[in-house]
């Protein structure tokens, strides 16, 4: 493994759209950018000015099916959205 890359997921970059929820400002629909086995950055500026650690919840929309309702923990933000990592319950 190259000292360059800490990472512990590649990161596979993919765009979707993805309904978040959080008391803060009920629903909204944003897109993703990129994604690993670990988590997901969203691009959206509400979810920048969430704390970090804050948990929200995420449906991938526009499936065949209805996707499972993930629980989502913010890790990152920037001026574009945030980088969140899935929890696991």
């Amino acid at each position: 493994m190259s000292s360059s890359n800490q990472r512990q997921h590649p990161r596979v970059p993919m765009k979707c759209r993805i309904k978040i929820a959080h008391p803060s400002f009920g629903e909204l629909i944003a897109q993703t950018r990129d994604l690993s086995d670990g988590g997901v950055y969203i691009r959206h500026p509400d979810l920048a000015a969430l704390p970090l650690g804050t948990r929200v919840t995420g449906q991938v929309q526009d499936l065949p099916m209805e996707a499972p309702v993930l629980t989502l923990e913010i890790m990152r933000v920037d001026g574009e959205g945030a980088g969140l990592r899935f929890v696991q319950d």
